[in-house]
């Protein structure tokens, strides 16, 4: 095993996976560090058959941090392994399961491509018993056959008549693949942060320390510098005012829906968010990509019903973790604790 990973090895591998993401991308690792007091702890494997595989992974920054966490990357996107040349055998899985359970971090996660058909994955066989799992769902809209069995087979008829409302309206919409649109977004994210913060009857304040924690606006702005063309900013605005907008990523077959924002007094009337993403799904399938990865949901939730119109399926995509110290369980205190002392109230 080597750590961190050549550089030069890990680019090679990606370019020999088909499956490989976005996010799993020394670029995506860059990005993280930039954002976040994290370094890289990626690990290349060799065994004994020749065969090689890599783990992107990062942990807190120096001093007692880094033996706080090391993840790959639950929290900050799915990680796990980039293999080459196919599938490794249960032995190997095996093999990497147990060289991170014994890290000497207090927790240690990981979380394996969805990309990879369920016939094909040996991660969850294999985890060691000291792995305890988060159930995660990803939503994915298979792009192989083109963007017209897209729109006419995976959009729901409520999702395309949205659309064509958007049009008639005359929605303008602009990409840019610069960055110059990073700062309409952040606005506009703001925006969302305070509605979310109301409908969960959450105070704005906790809300938006909260999501500065999370999600540190320089992430987008590192996301947005380091990608390059590969990160496109879609914006749809209402008679000159900017309404929604969508954050998507792109690495080789693979095009990540990653974040989104709206006015929603703006934007819902005219369904601006499905003409975002119809024309992202084309703008995907243009380049070649094979799947249009769209996140997270709770299956049944009003979030997974809106994938699901726009051709999304959902995905088993569970995440594994090892404590040495019950840290997600304080963690879950801790929120609980700060809710009661600023007076949060629950519906």
């Amino acid at each position: 095993m080597t750590s961190p990973a050549p550089r030069d090895l890990w680019w090679e591998f990606l370019g020999r996976d088909d499956l490989a993401l976005a996010t799993q991308t020394p670029t995506w690792l860059d990005c993280l560090c930039d954002a976040y007091p994290l370094e890289d702890a990626s690990r290349l494997y060799r065994f004994s058959s020749g065969r090689r595989l890599l783990v992107p992974m990062v942990r807190r920054r120096g001093g007692l941090g880094r033996l706080v966490r090391e993840e790959s990357w639950p929290g900050w996107g799915v990680g796990g392994a980039v293999v080459p040349d196919g599938a490794p055998d249960p032995q190997q899985a095996r093999l990497v399961l147990a060289d991170l359970a014994a890290r000497p971090a207090l927790r240690v996660a990981v979380r394996f491509n969805p990309r990879t058909p369920p016939a094909e994955s040996v991660w969850e066989a294999t985890a060691p018993d000291g792995f305890a799992t988060v159930e995660r769902t990803t939503y994915l809209t298979d792009l192989s056959a083109g963007f017209d069995a897209v729109w006419s087979h995976g959009f729901h008829p409520s999702a395309r008549q949205g659309v064509r409302r958007a049009e008639r309206a005359a929605v303008e919409v602009t990409v840019d693949r610069t960055g110059g649109l990073v700062p309409q977004f952040q606005r506009l994210h703001r925006e969302s942060v305070a509605r979310w913060a109301e409908q969960q009857h959450e105070p704005l304040a906790l809300a938006r320390w909260r999501q500065r924690r999370d999600e540190p606006p320089r992430l987008l702005e590192a996301v947005a510098e380091r990608f390059g063309d590969g990160c496109a900013v879609w914006l749809a605005s209402v008679a000159g005012q900017p309404a929604a907008a969508i954050v998507v990523l792109r690495h080789g077959t693979h095009a990540k829906y990653w974040r989104g924002a709206m006015d929603r007094d703006l934007a819902g009337p005219v369904h601006a968010n499905q003409l975002l993403h119809r024309l992202a799904l084309e703008d995907a399938c243009t380049a070649g990509c094979l799947v249009y990865d769209m996140g997270d949901a709770r299956p049944g939730s009003s979030l997974a019903r809106f994938k699901e119109n726009l051709g999304a399926r959902p995905v088993a995509s569970p995440a594994y973790y090892r404590e040495r110290l019950p840290l997600t369980a304080a963690d879950r205190r801790l929120r609980a604790a700060v809710k009661r002392v600023i007076g949060f109230k629950d519906a």
